[in-house]
C-alpha cells in the first residue's frame, strides 16, 4: 500500500481513537505546569491533523510536521475546512529544524514508538529541545513494554465490517520491547468489489527509566510520568506511558 491510499484510509480505521482525551492530557498539562499561555505548540508526528485541528480551535497557535506528505495533505484539508491557518510540514522527527522558542511540543499516539533505534529516540529528544523556550513543555505517550510483550504479544486482530476489514497480525521482533505489525486491509470500492491493500509496521519501547535519562539527557526535567490517560502512577499492567517534561532554564 502507497501513503496515498493509507492516508485515506487512516481517519476510517481511527474513528473511535480518543483523541479528544489526548487533548485533554494537553490542556491539564498546560494548566498544572505551564508558566504563561503557553500558545505556541508544535504537533510533532501530526499524521492527519486531528490534534492539531483540535488545539486550533481551542486558540492555540499550533504547527505540525509528519513524514507523510500524503498524511499532511488531509490535515490542510481538515485545517481548511475549520477556517484555521496551521502551517503543516514534511520533516522527520529526527531532523526537525526551523523551529524555536515555542511554548510546548507534544508527540502523541505512540509516534514516538515509530523510531527503529534508541539513538533516534535520543537525537529527537535533543531536537526538541532545540524547539523550545527555557521552561517549555514537552509531552509524548508511548506503548509499555507490557502493551508490548503481552497484550500484542504474538495476537491476531480482526475487523469486519461492511465497507471495510482488516486482518492484523502482530509478531514479537528480535530486540526487546520491540513489535511488528502486518495489516491487510479489505476495502469496499463498489458494491460487492473489495480491494487488498497490505502494510507493515515496526514498533519498539523502552523501559520507563530509560525514557528519563534520555530525557535528562536532552536538558528536560520530568515533571510527571503517569497511566492510560490518567492521574495514576504507572503499575505492571500499564499500557500506554504519558511523559510531561519541561526544558530547564540555562545557566
Amino acid at each position: 500500500m502507497n501513503y496515498q491510499q493509507f492516508a485515506g484510509l487512516y481517519d476510517r480505521l481511527m474513528e473511535d481513537a480518543p483523541y479528544d482525551m489526548w487533548v485533554s492530557f494537553f490542556r491539564n498539562a498546560i494548566d498544572r505546569y505551564g508558566i504563561n499561555n503557553t500558545l505556541d505548540v508544535l504537533d510533532v508526528g501530526c499524521g492527519t491533523g486531528e490534534i492539531s485541528v483540535r488545539l486550533g480551535l481551542e486558540g492555540y497557535h499550533v504547527q505540525g510536521i509528519d513524514l507523510s506528505e500524503e498524511m499532511l495533505a488531509v490535515a490542510r484539508k481538515k485545517a481548511e475546512n475549520h477556517d484555521l491557518e496551521i502551517p503543516f510540514f514534511q520533516q522527520d522527527m529526527r531532523e526537525l529544524e526551523g523551529f524555536s522558542n515555542l511554548d510546548a511540543a507534544i508527540i502523541f499516539c505512540d509516534s514516538l514508538n515509530y523510531l527503529p533505534t534508541i539513538e533516534d529516540v535520543k537525537v529527537t529528544f535533543e531536537r526538541i529541545a532545540h524547539t523550545l523556550k527555557d521552561d517549555g513543555l514537552f509531552m509524548f505517550d508511548v506503548h509499555s513494554l507490557y502493551k508490548i510483550e503481552e497484550v500484542f504479544g504474538n495476537e491476531t486482530f480482526t475487523l469486519n465490517e461492511e465497507e471495510i476489514s482488516y486482518i492484523w497480525e502482530c509478531h514479537q521482533g528480535a530486540k526487546a520491547g520491540s513489535i511488528h505489525h502486518d495489516l491487510s486491509f479489505f476495502v469496499q470500492e463498489k458494491e460487492s468489489v473489495y480491494n487488498r491493500y497490505d502494510e507493515s509496521h515496526y514498533q519498539i519501547t523502552y523501559p520507563m527509566d530509560t525514557y528519563v535519562h534520555l530525557l535528562k539527557d536532552a536538558g528536560f526535567e520530568v515533571c510527571s510520568i503517569t497511566s492510560d490517560f490518567s492521574d495514576r502512577e504507572p503499575d505492571e499492567q500499564t499500557e500506554r506511558l504519558f511523559f510531561i517534561a519541561k526544558k530547564i532554564q540555562k545557566g
